[in-house]
């Protein structure tokens, strides 16, 4: 009995210092996991300050273009002002030689009182100043004899006719001008319209 309780003990002792050795062994593996928790918050630390550093460096990005398109914008619209300023620049140019013209051929009416050449000198200078315009796009269109059509024309009054269709333009009081196939005035006329009672009495 004395020998098996021996044998007992012996066993208990060396299952204790068993679990000694295995509380020790885990002790030092949680001591491992604390040493290198401290290194994976720094890992951590210095991705978040990568990523806020590459975060600024985007807004600071966006606010370039952002006054990159402020700037294009104030441009583009200096620009279009200048080009509206002065698109009439080539026609004005243009248009100069028929004023000099004009006011030598009035110098000269006044010098020899020859109406005959003023007549003339307008004449010509009448013809180039159309052509000129016709470069540029303005022409005039005929309207006298064509049927009346809002579009184009203006009726300024209606006068009785027999001899033409209703609605026919019988008279041409203004001219009218297109720009690039757009009416820029239409052409102020007289338009036709049959006395019915006359008519009646004919047929």
């Amino acid at each position: 009995m004395v020998r098996e309780e021996k044998q007992l003990n012996s066993d208990e002792k060396e299952s204790m210092e068993k679990m000694d050795e295995i509380k020790e062994k885990e002790g030092m593996e949680k001591m491992d996991e604390n040493a290198q928790q401290p290194s994976g918050h720094a890992e951590l630390e210095q991705k978040l300050q990568e990523k806020e550093e590459e975060l600024q460096k985007c807004q600071d990005k966006v606010l370039r273009l952002a006054a990159e398109l402020e700037n294009f914008k104030k441009r583009v619209e200096r620009e279009k002002l200048e080009h509206m300023k002065y698109a009439l620049e080539e026609f004005a140019k243009e248009l100069l030689p028929f004023l000099d013209n004009l006011e030598r051929a009035l110098d000269s009416a006044r010098e020899t009182r020859d109406l005959e050449k003023l007549v003339e000198g307008i004449d010509l200078t009448l013809s180039g100043y159309f052509k000129t315009l016709e470069k540029f796009g303005l022409k005039a269109f005929a309207a006298e004899g064509h049927r009346f059509d809002p579009n184009y024309h203006e009726a300024l009054s209606v006068e009785e006719s027999q001899d033409v269709e209703d609605n026919t333009v019988l008279k041409e009081l203004l001219k009218g001008y297109t720009l690039h196939e757009r009416v820029l005035r239409p052409a102020l006329v007289v338009v036709s319209k049959k006395n019915k009672k006359d008519s009646g009495q004919s047929q």
